[in-house]
């Protein structure tokens, strides 16, 4: 049982025992000096029963240190709280049990759920930029955290492959394209410079938007055997490429949707319901302003289904393709939030039953210093060009004499880097902006992704250094009576509710939060404690168990947030 649900019974049968009822609380980890859980449940029940919270904390707590299990060693009252201090000899014990755990911290709370988490979504012909980066960041750890409670998780990407952008790119390919000769990257860059001609000359000349408006018509038709040529081709081409970044950043989708599937069932269910949708100047829009919300097209003036439509034909593909869903997440940025709130309640006029297991998760942008970063190709920034200026830092910054091969240190900066930015989106709350921060991203003393890699090497590194007596599966835990070694097993006993908590509120930054204290008070315990050399067996044994199982700990959290560890550095 986790610990903080046992500190929830005992408050629980003290407020019934005492015959105040029922009162609703939260437990709390407050300062170490009051006490492991703090329980804020008096000051509802004060009020009610017209005493001062501290009266009534001093009797909860008084009737709950009447008979102690064998978790708490002490429990007090202070000001309106109850404070709970867990037992040594149990936190002794508790890591016997954690280090015996292959899996510890996962569990079985979500089996028998299906969860659907779509994120990322590039668009084939549009360059993969730091957005989709962000996207693919906290999309795959929430998909992760998922997983460690138990539910099977689908990754889904959707994507663009038929919309005005094609028709843009394809127009600012002028007819021609590179040969097969020449590189992927190569090819998906011309891509993105084609498409963005095609941009600058709809916004810019009449004539050409409406020849744009006319390939758009076309590639949707599927009616002009040229223009099937390059669609085709270019599509292979971003497909084949973005495949190539999932792979450097850990991710392996399970379903991909393509809006080209999605549009027949979308212009059905608009059509379906003329209760929800109207004509509008020859365009068939959702008049939002009824509900308090903008107004948006669903079908244009030519007879084409918008993004929009496209968007409710996905959502009802998914529940029919996938109706053991329990809840399908679409994680974006969230400067298209108000569009989101549109599209969900088109969803619940047409299609209920998928609008109440859907929702929406929009996270900020991720930015860039002035002056720190540029684009080669402009104004977008590449997540490609992010991640090698990060190593480009990196061999500026890591040193020869760092222990490392020549070979060792380049086949780590790429990981490294990648480490360093997932960890400084996922550390900030999923809908707030990031500046992406070289210094503090890779300083292996802050809160960093490589302090956390620094850290693991660190760990990693004693265990080497212990040789033959690496630790044993029987070890002696009361041998752990330090201040910083008892620290750091109260904080590797909470690993199991991070997680959950992390699950539970979709909130990544939490678990980050944790193994960046679980790695200052590893540094901690091992600049304080002298472990190697120890001439006490049963103590140094003990100890490199301590070792052992905060470096597992670490590990297993970097890979919930789909960070490798790496294990010298």
């Amino acid at each position: 049982m986790i610990i903080k649900d046992r500190v929830k019974e005992l408050v629980n049968q003290a407020v019934a025992d005492t015959g105040f009822g029922t009162v609703d609380f939260q437990v709390e980890k407050p300062k170490s000096d009051f006490g492991d859980y703090a329980v804020n449940a008096v000051f509802g029940l004060a009020k009610k029963l017209k005493k001062t919270p501290g009266e009534v904390a001093r009797q909860l707590a008084e009737k709950i240190s009447q008979s102690l299990p064998e978790e708490i060693e002490q429990v007090e009252a202070v000001g309106g709280y109850i404070n709970f201090f867990l037992s040594r000899q149990y936190l002794q014990s508790a890591l016997s049990d954690i280090a015996s755990q292959k899996n510890y911290g996962r569990s079985e709370e979500l089996k028998g759920q299906t969860v659907m988490v779509e994120y990322t979504d590039p668009n084939p012909f549009k360059l993969f930029h730091i957005g989709h980066l962000m996207s693919n960041a906290i999309g795959e750890a929430i998909a992760r955290l998922y997983e460690a409670q138990g539910a099977k998780v689908i990754r889904a990407n959707y994507q663009g492959d038929i919309g005005l952008h094609v028709a843009k790119a394809i127009w600012g390919t002028q007819g021609q394209l590179p040969g097969e000769s020449v590189g992927l990257a190569e090819k998906v860059k011309f891509l993105g410079a084609a498409y963005a001609r095609g941009a600058a000359a709809y916004e810019n000349q009449p004539e050409t938007k409406s020849a744009i408006e006319e390939i758009n018509e076309k590639i949707f038709n599927r009616s002009d055997p040229e223009v099937n040529r390059l669609y085709q081709i270019g599509r292979r081409w971003s497909l084949e490429y973005f495949e190539i970044i999932y792979a450097k950043l850990g991710t392996k989708f399970d379903r991909y949707f393509f809006e080209s599937e999605t549009a027949s069932d979308g212009l059905t269910i608009v059509r379906q319901h003329p209760d929800v949708f109207r004509e509008s100047a020859g365009a068939i829009i959702f008049p939002g302003e009824q509900y308090g919300l903008h107004n948006r097209v669903f079908i244009n003036a030519r007879g084409l289904p918008t993004y929009e439509t496209k968007e409710l034909g996905l959502n009802k593909k998914k529940f029919e393709l996938y109706p053991e869903l329990a809840q399908s997440l679409i994680i974006t940025g969230n400067e298209i939030n108000e569009y989101f709130r549109v599209l969900l309640k088109t969803m619940a006029l047409t299609i209920p039953e998928a609008a109440a297991k859907t929702r929406h998760i929009g996270h900020g942008m991720l930015r860039l210093p002035g002056g720190k970063l540029s684009s080669r190709t402009g104004e977008v920034v590449t997540a490609e060009e992010l991640i090698e200026q990060v190593v480009g830092k990196l061999r500026e910054i890591v040193s020869p004499k760092s222990g490392l091969s020549e070979w060792e240190r380049e086949t780590t900066y790429e990981p490294l880097a990648i480490s360093a930015i997932k960890y400084s989106i996922l550390k900030q709350s999923p809908g707030h902006d990031i500046i992406f921060d070289f210094d503090k991203s890779l300083s292996i003393r802050g809160d960093s992704g490589p302090y956390l890699q620094y850290t693991y090497a660190r760990l990693n590194s004693i265990l080497t250094k212990a040789g033959e007596a690496a630790p044993s599966s029987n070890f002696a835990p009361d041998q752990l009576k330090e201040e910083s070694e008892l620290k750091l097993i109260k904080q590797l006993f909470e690993l199991p509710n991070v997680i959950s908590e992390s699950c539970q509120k979709i909130a990544p930054q939490h678990l980050v939060l944790y193994l960046f204290e679980l790695a200052n008070l590893a540094n901690n315990f091992y600049e304080k404690i002298h472990i190697i050399g120890d001439e006490n067996t049963e103590r140094l044994t003990a100890r490199l168990v301590l070792v052992k199982t905060t470096a597992q700990m670490l590990k297993s959290g970097l890979t919930l947030l789909g960070i490798g560890a790496l294990e010298k550095i």
